[in-house]
């Protein structure tokens, strides 16, 4: 990894330190709010998973009516580094997004807990502009770009060390800008989740490494945790969240075209493609499950290898108490 990565996360590491100070200087919450603030990664104003096919049916905010919640507000957000300053500044109750940037802040010192997690194997690919690299091999001295701080920079940062090659430089675009960038020359590569990288495949762009395909052991997930404050203030929260989480993987599982057609309004991308890259085994009901909780500490190991993680987190101890675990 070049030393301009390195120093790039590390300011971004001492920016949310400072973010973290502050927030824990005012003190936790005395008074429980009846509304719910949930903060995700998408680009419409709609909840996305499982958890959001509840939300759209009206059925989440009743499934959370015993824990005192009336209402729920939803928050999208482009990144999860972006996520991360919302939840330490105290505008966020509840966070969905990537295991990289979740990990990154807890390992800083974010006082949150692990409600569950909503997907596991979250695909991502390496797509290419036009007669660009044929080979991650063909990345060395190149321009690669992706979202820094998501799970497909965890997974670019591992497929460059296993073919042994650096890049010129990596860097840090949206992917929602990704396409321009590609087209116009500016970069030879990027990263991206998989539906985007299909839908630039679709339209002639090479893809030519996939995480879930060629490293899955990098393959990422995506969790939900909650600010310990609110925790505090709502004790029956975790119970009648788990209770949700595990009621909206059954609802969607069982009515799965419906779950699809949900999707289809969460991005605007061929509905074909979305259904291709939508397989029901990325949900599971249980909160947590074994295979789940290893890519977490698989991705753990990695952040801490490349230094991109100030300190290991107790995975165990980071889980909501009261959580039914899985077995080791």
């Amino acid at each position: 990894m070049s030393a301009r990565v390195r120093k790039t996360l590390k300011i971004a590491t001492a920016v949310l330190a400072l973010l973290l100070s502050a927030a824990c200087g005012g003190g936790a919450s005395t008074t429980a709010s009846p509304t719910l603030r949930i903060g995700y990664i998408g680009t419409t104003a709609n909840l996305t998973g499982a958890l959001g096919y509840l939300h759209s049916k009206g059925e989440l905010v009743k499934a959370l009516s015993g824990a005192g919640i009336t209402t729920i507000e939803t928050h999208n957000f482009a990144n999860g580094p972006d996520l991360n300053q919302a939840l330490a500044g105290g505008s966020l109750d509840v966070g969905i997004y990537g295991d990289t940037p979740a990990l990154v802040a807890r390992g800083a010192g974010q006082p949150t807990r692990l409600l569950g997690q909503a997907g596991v194997d979250l695909d991502a690919a390496i797509v290419t502009k036009a007669g660009g690299p044929a080979s991650p091999a063909e990345l060395a001295g190149r321009t690669v770009a992706v979202a820094k701080g998501s799970y497909m920079h965890r997974y670019l940062l591992g497929a460059l060390q296993d073919a042994q090659v650096k890049p010129a430089q990596i860097l840090n675009i949206p992917t929602a800008d990704t396409p321009g960038a590609l087209a116009g020359g500016q970069i030879d590569a990027a990263a991206l989740p998989i539906t985007n990288a299909e839908v630039l495949r679709a339209k002639g762009l090479p893809i030519i490494d996939t995480l879930v395909r060629d490293h899955p052991n990098y393959a990422g997930t995506s969790v939900e945790v909650a600010t310990e404050s609110f925790l505090s203030d709502h004790p029956a929260f975790l119970g009648a969240w788990q209770s949700a989480h595990s009621a909206a993987v059954e609802q969607a599982k069982s009515n799965w075209p419906d779950y699809l057609a949900f999707a289809h309004t969460l991005a605007a991308f061929p509905p074909e493609i979305i259904d291709a890259t939508t397989p029901q085994s990325q949900l599971d009901a249980e909160p947590f499950t074994r295979h789940g909780l290893d890519l977490l500490a698989g991705t753990q190991q990695f952040l801490l290898d490349a230094g991109l993680q100030a300190k290991a987190v107790d995975i165990d101890g980071w889980i909501a108490s009261g959580t039914r675990k899985p077995a080791p």
